[in-house]
């Protein structure tokens, strides 16, 4: 099973691609889409389409793990997260990908085993799942995160999709 991790954010988002293999996790692939602040809003959220589009249809995933929505304190910044999360979701629906949502703390419990982990927690236990030589920058570590909790998920229960806002 093949799996695409978002972490998604109008400026930066991560994705990253982890493969089950039996028992084995395998990194396939992971990176960021960068919009310059620079830009139009609208003209960001485009760049994250096209770009995810561009992933999705070169590694073919089977389905799309999304990091769910956390309370913010400035909700500006809350809807331009929402927006990005919405074409980050519309580009997996328009390659016919189920959709999963995790919460950050769902995703650190299943990695870390502690749903307040750190960071840096996280990112080392990317690392090692995935045997990777360093750990990967934040938000591709958040991505792939996200990809591993879901494979998890699925392991636990033998489902594709844990729960879907669609």
């Amino acid at each position: 099973m093949r799996i695409i991790g978002i972490d998604p954010g109008s400026k930066v988002t991560g994705y990253g691609i982890v493969e089950q293999m039996k028992h084995q996790l395998r990194h396939v692939a992971s990176g960021r889409v960068v919009s310059p602040s620079g830009i139009p809003f609208h003209d960001r959220l485009k760049n994250i389409y096209t770009e995810l589009g561009k992933v999705i249809a070169c590694h073919a995933p089977e389905a799309m793990a999304v990091e769910d929505l956390f309370i913010a304190r400035n909700v500006q910044s809350a809807l331009k997260l929402g927006h990005a999360r919405g074409v980050a979701m519309l580009a997996g629906l328009n390659a016919e990908l189920v959709i999963a949502e995790y919460s950050p703390m769902e995703v650190k419990k299943a990695l870390v085993g502690y749903g307040r982990a750190q960071k840096e927690q996280v990112q080392e236990m990317v690392r090692i799942l995935l045997s990777l030589a360093e750990p990967p920058e934040s938000n591709t570590a958040d991505a792939l995160a996200v990809a591993i909790c879901h494979l998890h998920w699925c392991q636990g229960v033998g489902k594709v999709s844990p729960r879907s806002s669609l």
